[in-house]
Order: structure tokens, then sequence, then C-alpha cells
């Protein structure tokens, strides 16, 4: 279980960051390079800073894990409703994408807009569909937990 249940029902979760280094030389000259675990998982993250902000490209950094959080909550939520309704999803692919403005601070993701490409097989209309996307989006509690907007923009396909 990646949470622990206390009795009222409230779930905690656990996450460890750790980094090592010197910032001794400067902020030009320390490395970004960072491990986030989260037990009982056995993955580990390798993450850095944005690479505008001297951070390695080739690793994840904070700002894609939040929109990476909130297409996967997404996704979750709406299989489990589809699911639940007897609908036959076949495939799911979001294209998500994330806005951050460095203008008026704060700093922060401004916006976050999901590209759900959803394919359905044959049956259910395609309101009754988007009907459950929505339904998911306001029970997805990633985006329930954002002061950034998360918007939907699902397209559909039947087969």
């Amino acid at each position: 279980m990646a949470f622990t249940s206390d009795p009222d029902g409230t779930h905690r979760y656990r996450a460890t960051c750790t980094w090592s280094g010197s910032t001794g030389a400067g902020y030009d000259a320390y490395e970004r390079a960072h491990r986030v675990e989260a037990p009982p998982a056995t993955a580990a993250l390798e993450l850095s800073n944005d690479p505008t902000l001297g951070g390695d490209a080739a690793r994840l950094d904070p700002e894609q894990l939040v929109l990476a959080a909130a297409s996967s909550c997404q996704l979750l939520s709406f299989l489990a409703i589809a699911a639940r309704a007897r609908i036959d999803v076949t495939a799911y692919r979001d294209d998500a994408e994330a806005t951050m403005s460095h203008d008026d601070g704060p700093q922060r993701i401004a916006t976050i807009v999901l590209h759900p490409h959803i394919t359905v097989a044959a049956g259910p209309s395609e309101h009754r569909v988007t009907r459950l996307v929505h339904l998911a989006h306001q029970e997805c509690y990633v985006a329930n937990s954002l002061a950034t907007p998360v918007t939907v923009d699902p397209v559909l396909t039947f087969t």
C-alpha cells in the first residue's frame, strides 16, 4: 500500500527527497540532480531542475511531475468511472500541457490543459462519455488539490 490509513480514513503519503553536493561555488556551479523515493514503491525518481535553471534536460523536473500527476489522476479517475459504467475504453493518450509565467510573482504553473485522446468501443453516446470525462475531472484529487486551474479538452474516437 502506497499510503497509510488512519482510523478516521485519512490517507497519509510519504516521500524522501535527497541531494548532496556543494553550493559553495555559487548559483551557476551547484549540481541540481537529486533523488525522490516514496516507499513502499521500489522505483526512485532521478530528478533535476528545469534546464533553463541549470538542470539536466535528461531528467524530469518538479514542474513536469505536477503536470504528470494531473494527467495521471485524470486518466485513473476516468478509467474507474468508465469501468463502473461498463463503458469499454480501449485506449487513452493525454498530450498534456502546462504553462508557467515569470511575469508577475509569485512564480507558479499558471495553467494545466489536459488533451486526452480516448478510444471507446461502440455503444455509448458521445454525450455520455464526455459527461464521464467531466465527472472524472470533478473527482480527480490532484486537480482538486491544485490552486492552478486544470482544464480537460477531450477528443473521443469510437470504434
